[in-house]
This record gives C-alpha cells, structure tokens and sequence, in this order.
C-alpha cells in the first residue's frame, strides 16, 4: 500500500512502525505517539513543521519498499 499526503499518520504508522517512525522521527516529527498526530495527515503534519509532503512521503514509500 502506497503513503500519500493524505494518509493518516497514525494510519501510515499502522502499516509498518518500524518503517515509517525512522522518518518521520528524522524529519522532526517526534510526536509520533501525541493523539492529535493520530488524527493528521502527513500533508497536515508538514504545514505545521514546514516540510514538502511530498518529500517525506517519497521518503516512507522508498523505506517501506526497501523492506519489502
């Protein structure tokens, strides 16, 4: 399953913790385990840290593929 904008990021953290976290941790983005992030898309989650969605997730695709 591919990762959007819209994805959920607890939605995204659900399909591979142990993909998905590393980047987003690496990111900045350490309130991976807060129940507003539960509830936020990774578009959402970027305009609050000001990153490219796109960028980030480019970044958990090629992580989850690379686990495949």
């Amino acid at each position: 399953m591919a990762i959007t904008k819209e994805t959920l990021i607890g939605e995204a953290l659900a399909i591979d913790i142990d993909a998905v976290a590393p980047v987003l941790l690496d990111m900045g983005m350490h309130c991976l385990g807060c129940p507003s992030a539960q509830g936020e898309s990774i578009e959402e989650a970027c305009m609050v840290h000001g990153f490219n969605p796109d960028d980030i997730v480019t970044k958990i695709n090629d992580a989850l593929e690379a686990k495949a």
